[in-house]
């Protein structure tokens, strides 16, 4: 049973475009939330990926993060490179700024 944050920060994925990226803290803040890890926790454990596009997540600094997905970090790294989204050698997003969706 999902709870009410987690059904929140579902429905708040599916706003973040194809092609853009979020970090936890921006979607807590769209959430009028402080509770970041509570919303990456959250994020985590989507159960529609990636449908509901929790891949479009990453960390304030630009590093992926990490993927609750059998693949774990190379899976989320081939979904954001699908959608136009390049990641360095280090785990960290190409022209991040640029690349940052604020809702």
């Amino acid at each position: 049973m999902a709870t009410k944050l987690q059904n929140r920060v579902w429905q708040k994925l599916n706003e973040i475009p194809a092609g853009k990226i979020t970090t936890y803290k921006l979607l807590a803040k769209a959430l009028e939330s402080r509770a970041v890890r509570a919303v990456a926790t959250a994020v985590g454990k989507n159960p529609n990926a990636p449908q509901t596009p929790c891949h479009r997540v990453v960390q304030s600094s630009g590093k992926i993060g990490n993927y609750t997905h059998p693949q774990g970090v190379a899976r989320k790294i081939e979904l954001l490179k699908y959608e136009g989204i390049e990641v360095d050698n280090n785990g960290n997003i190409i022209n991040f700024q640029d690349k940052l969706y604020e809702f």
